[in-house]
């Protein structure tokens, strides 16, 4: 099996290694065939299922956008509300799962057999992780979800947090500090160990039995350990199809996101208006460009946009930081580290709560998100992260990431929080958070509060279309391989055709009911994702303790 996982464009196993016996070959189930002048090289039946429901999908919102947009305005509030626990829960199973991993002896064991080295640099691996990992979301709610949260207008206050202004935009100045710590300990909940913990999950899964035991880089392979030859029949094919409606569907969320974010900004900045007909242009030629990037491959692409999208992420959070005051920044890091830990088991647990706004409209989404985008972002993991041990693994995906991602949100959104409190009747930020909720515009309304504007909402504006890019064509390359029976080197023909299906998916989800709809959809398609998460820890364990024995 070594040796064809190799033929396969995956790395066989080097040094010792509990490579499993099967007779199962990497695209067996293969159908190999040409359309005119391109080649195609598909797994029956996943491509098949996975292709035509979508199709399906896209033609029923496009073709009945009011009875879709009805549909999903139901669902989305009927789900949290009915199974806020299981997600909470289960996130906090896969947290506990992780520090459990880098704690115990199985954290000495390498991905990619003992003798295994990392194809990558820490700077490489880092911006790829982090590009592809949480980039149009950190665009989109870097302001949004602190100032919210600070504002809490609507009696949605995580953990009954006090409100810190008055009915007629008058500041408490006696709630402010304890609004300000509730803001970011609820903010960096939802961006610290859990949605790491959770792609770690998948991507250990991935690297672990696809580097170690030269099974195919697919979802079903880490249920080996569980269904045996199984997995390579109907077990497998719903498995894995059900990754890609997640992973389709967490993609077309972010996708949608980012181009309203951006469409946002252009009419912030230049004028253009706002509309669905903008944002489906801005998708279309967005997609266009991600199409580039899938023809030059991951190292080619992939990896080079992601460092650049990192030097431009840095530069705007250093401008943001040292405009907004650095220290006052840094305070509110530290400060929002310390809350985290001191609220996070209150924050983790489920029964009891009064504040079903914060816990089904924020958490719940935020956790199925995660979820449906799990299948992605881990084998996108998986793939960039050969050569690292199980604890230099976990570690580095939950911790750092983590404090990453809160650094920014201390960054952008204690800026919109300064610039609340500094004049809460003139706050652009209070008008469009609180006073209107209009996500999109959020990070621009901040940015409109500091020098050179106009300058850096362009920069933003660049930044959500990078991030839009990045997460397109890894998503193609990741969808591609699981519609490929685990092939990492299959045509591009199809590389292209799930890139361009990504954004006709967006677009339909924001044809047929906007912001609600690509909410209702993820978490639809996260519900179901989450069990397999948690067979997957099981498998995890029992590949672990196969290997410790070599």
């Amino acid at each position: 099996m070594s040796d064809d996982t190799a033929n396969q464009g995956i790395p066989a196993p080097e040094g010792a290694s509990d490579i499993i016996a099967t007779e199962y070959e990497i695209g067996q189930d293969n159908i190999q065939t040409r359309i005119g002048p391109f080649g195609l090289d598909i797994h029956n039946p996943v491509f098949a299922i996975s292709g035509l429901a979508i199709i399906a999908f896209v033609a029923y919102a496009m073709v009945a956008p009011q009875q879709a947009g009805d549909f999903f305005g139901w669902l989305r509030p009927a789900l949290t509300s009915t199974f806020d626990w299981f997600f909470l829960l289960s996130a906090n199973v896969f947290v506990l799962f992780c520090l459990l991993l880098i704690v115990t002896p199985y954290g000495s064991v390498r991905l990619g057999g003992s003798d295994a080295t990392p194809d990558y640099s820490y700077v490489g691996w880092f911006a790829m992780l982090f590009a592809a990992g949480m980039g149009i979301g950190l665009m989109f709610f870097g302001v949004l979800e602190p100032a919210y949260y600070f504002g809490t207008p609507w009696g949605d206050a995580p953990l009954g947090a006090v409100r810190p202004f008055t009915e007629d935009d008058q500041l408490i100045e006696a709630n402010v500090a304890e609004a300000r710590r509730m803001a970011l300990a609820a903010t960096s909940y939802h961006w610290e160990l859990h949605p790491w913990a959770i792609y770690a999950v998948v991507a250990l899964a991935l690297a672990l039995f696809s580097y170690n035991k030269g099974l195919p880089l697919t979802i079903r392979s880490a249920f080996y350990p569980l269904l045996g030859e199984r997995v390579w029949g109907w077990w497998g094919h719903v498995i894995d199809t059900m990754a890609v409606f997640a992973t389709l569907f967490g993609l077309a969320t972010s996708l949608g996101f980012g181009a309203q974010q951006a469409n946002a900004g252009l009419e912030y900045v230049y004028g253009i208006p706002s509309s669905i007909t903008v944002q489906v242009i801005l998708i279309c030629a967005i997609t266009a460009v991600a199409l580039v990037s899938v023809l030059r491959g991951l190292d080619g692409g992939v990896k080079v946009l992601s460092e650049i999208n990192m030097v431009i992420a840095l530069v705007l959070l250093v401008f943001v930081m040292f405009a907004a005051g650095a220290v006052s920044i840094l305070t509110e890091f530290v400060a929002g580290v310390g809350a985290y830990f001191r609220e996070v088991i209150p924050l983790s647990n489920p029964f009891g709560r009064e504040d079903t706004g914060y816990m089904q409209g924020w958490t719940a989404f935020y956790w199925a998100w995660w979820i449906s985008w799990s299948p992605f972002v881990g084998m996108f993991i998986a793939r960039v992260s050969r050569g690292r041990t199980v604890r230099e693994f976990v570690t580095c995906v939950l911790i750092i990431p983590s404090l990453v991602c809160v650094f920014w949100m201390a960054t952008f959104g204690g800026a919109a929080i300064n610039d609340m409190i500094a004049d809460p009747a003139a706050s652009a930020v209070k008008a469009q958070v609180i006073d209107s909720y209009n996500p999109p515009l959020s990070l621009f309304a901040m940015l409109d509060g500091l020098p050179l504007s106009s300058i850096t909402s362009t920069i933003g504006i660049v930044l959500v279309i990078v991030f839009f890019v990045t997460s397109s064509d890894s998503g193609s390359l990741v969808i591609d391989t699981i519609t490929a029976g685990g092939k990492v080197d299959a045509p591009v023909p199809q590389r292209v055709f799930w890139c361009t299906f990504e954004g006709l998916v967006a677009i339909a989800l924001l044809i047929g009911g906007g912001l609600g709809a690509l909410q209702a959809m993820v978490i639809s398609t996260g519900l179901p994702f989450t069990v397999i998460l948690l067979l997957m820890c099981v498998a995890i364990w029992k590949g672990l303790a196969s290997e410790m024995r070599v």
